[in-house]
């Protein structure tokens, strides 16, 4: 397919703009705050956008596609569970992050724990994450621009890298935090705008023939419902049972961590206080799971209709690789049928999403890299400047890293399976190490060996030493296991984490519960702690709004599909049940921001 003139002149408009902001802001990264947390004075609305606009990245319309060609509209409940996560973290962890006064979420070890495993996890965890959990995510939002560039402009996979890797090193590499986050603001709008726009077309494809004929043909009908079909219980215990009760507290994913962490956490460092913090997490998870949905599973449902194989997609673009002809295919290719003048906003708002996303992950990357590994281990002495500098050239090295893997990639959904697999079972040391003085460094040591170790067992030897392949929620369920139990073990057995530590955790954070009552008795007995006195614990009351924010936002994405199945009254039923949640969360809202 060929861009029109018009086409280009949006986008490559769009890319002017975009550098503009990056010059603009470079002006204010002068320091290593700056370039990585904004200076902590951002309001919660920029940084709300920033974070929907960041998840909005070019690999997620292809893996909603994906699942809902092969599951169905429920298959999406694998990344819809993450939403409880998502709740718990705005509601008890958003204003501990805020008052722990860290730089990134890994500095966060060697504030709660002691000695030199605090150290090396501290170290290790930033170039594990800042590197292996990065560039994987890189690559995977690199692969779906390499199918995106393949259909839409006929580029190859190599030069499609290069040319996106180019244009968003040099923006990213300018403007920091700052530069990224407001011009994610301006990303936001465009890639919703793009995405309903390629709704709109999907639904008038002549194939698809408008909403009802889509609703009632035969491709489709049994891919509709919101929930897997009781009479198939495997379908129902993979799609729904395990990513409910197992999958969003025991498992680790950037973007959805538990208890948060990554750029989420970044962000809640980058705003002005703990009040905006909570309210950017917030607007977060509302827009990210209430808003986004539902373009990009219309599109997917149309692809259906258009593409009902994956030999159509080889029919239909002889010119694309035959190895990234997979079903996440089925939304660049529904994107071809877009006219002039609209394509450019769509391949504008695919870019924008493109840009929004690796710019985060660049400079959270580089973040871990400069200040927990550079500055902590190699040069205490670094000067702001320096560290500037070198969290630029590490901004490129990251982006090498990740062309070169998506390369090898063969779908969005393959790498969000890898990523669960290798976090699972780390999740639940993430919630409890706030609450709970006895996990220490090792413990969480621990967990991530364990984890990495079941995930490359069942990706690399389980079927070679004989056994039956297992599916990907026996695997979650095994690793979780395993690794949950051999930390929990670890932690009774291993060197507790000292008074002076803990103490110094309390003064600055104090997340209270009964789970630090032990502790804090016998600190105040040695005069360690500057405030002994009984605060209120706000975690029940997080936990109430946690609940009401969950079942509102549910209540609203259902809503919102109700109403275009054309189920009016239950529609209406479900919109008044997440107005009755609204009011919950302003009820109890002040004592979530209560100063302690």
């Amino acid at each position: 397919m060929i861009l029109n003139t018009i086409d280009w002149v949006i986008l490559f408009g769009f890319l002017a703009i975009s550098l503009l902001i990056g010059f603009w802001t470079s002006r204010k990264n002068k320091n290593a705050s700056e370039f990585f947390a904004a200076g902590g004075k951002m309001p919660w609305w920029l940084l709300g956008v920033s974070m929907v606009a960041t998840t909005f990245s070019t690999d997620t319309p292809n893996l909603v596609t994906d699942i809902v060609r092969q599951n169905g509209v429920s298959g999406n409940w694998a990344w819809w569970a993450f939403l409880l996560t998502g709740m718990l973290t705005v509601f008890v962890y958003a204003g501990l992050w805020k008052k722990s006064g860290v730089l990134t979420d890994v500095e966060f070890y060697e504030l709660r724990y002691s000695g030199k495993a605090a150290k090396f996890l501290r170290g290790f965890r930033a170039i594990y994450l800042g590197l292996l959990f990065n560039v994987m995510i890189m690559a995977s939002v690199s692969l779906a621009a390499i199918k995106i560039g393949g259909v839409l402009l006929g580029l190859s996979p190599v030069e499609t890298v290069l040319i996106a890797g180019i244009i968003t090193v040099i923006y990213s590499s300018l403007g920091g935090l700052r530069g990224v986050v407001l011009t994610d603001f301006l990303q936001f709008f465009l890639s919703l705008g793009g995405a309903i726009i390629a709704a709109v077309v999907a639904l008038n494809h002549p194939k698809v023939n408008g909403l009802e004929n889509l609703l009632t043909h035969e491709n489709v009908v049994d891919k509709l419902s919101f929930f897997p079909s009781f009479s198939n219980p495997e379908m129902w215990v993979m799609l729904l049972i395990i990513p409910l009760l197992v999958q969003w507290w025991s498992t680790w994913y950037p973007g959805a961590e538990p208890g948060g962490g990554g750029y989420i956490a970044q962000r809640m460092f980058a705003a002005k206080n703990a009040d905006h913090s909570i309210k950017a997490v917030l607007f977060f998870n509302f827009a990210h799971y209430a808003i986004r949905p539902w373009p990009w599973i219309i599109v997917a449902l149309c692809s259906i209709i258009v593409f009902p194989e994956l030999d159509s997609f080889s029919k239909a673009f002889p010119a694309v690789n035959s190895g990234v002809a997979t079903h996440d295919m089925g939304y660049p290719a529904m994107l071809t049928f877009i006219p002039a003048g609209l394509l450019g906003l769509v391949v504008t708002s695919l870019v924008a999403a493109y840009m929004s996303t690796i710019s985060t992950h660049l400079n959270w990357g580089s973040s871990y890299l400069v200040n927990d590994v550079y500055k902590r281990f190699i040069n205490p002495d670094a000067s702001e400047k320096k560290q500037v500098s070198l969290g630029r050239i590490l901004t490129l090295v990251l982006m090498i890293f990740s062309m070169l893997i998506a390369l090898v990639l063969e779908n969005a959904l393959q790498t969000f399976e890898i990523l669960l697999q290798i976090g699972a079972g780390t999740g639940l040391i993430y919630i409890l190490r706030w609450f709970w003085w006895r996990v220490n460094a090792i413990s969480e040591i621990v967990a991530m060996i364990v984890s990495f170790l079941v995930a490359v067992y069942f990706s690399f030897i389980h079927t070679e030493l004989g056994f039956s392949e297992l599916l990907s929620w026996q695997k979650l369920i095994i690793g979780v296991g395993i690794t949950s139990i051999s930390w929990i073990l670890t932690t009774y057995f291993s060197p507790k984490t000292t008074d002076k530590q803990l103490a110094n955790f309390l003064n600055k954070v104090n997340p209270g519960g009964p789970g630090w009552k032990k502790i804090i008795d016998r600190l105040n007995s040695k005069g360690l702690l500057k405030n002994n006195e009984n605060k209120k614990w706000k975690v029940p009351t997080g936990i109430v709004c946690m609940i009401a924010g969950s079942i509102g936002i549910y209540s609203l994405l259902f809503s919102t599909g109700l109403f275009i199945y054309g189920e009016i009254l239950n529609a209406i039923a479900l919109l008044l049940v997440s107005i009755v949640c609204t009011v919950v969360i302003f009820k109890f809202y002040p004592k979530i921001i209560a100063a302690d």
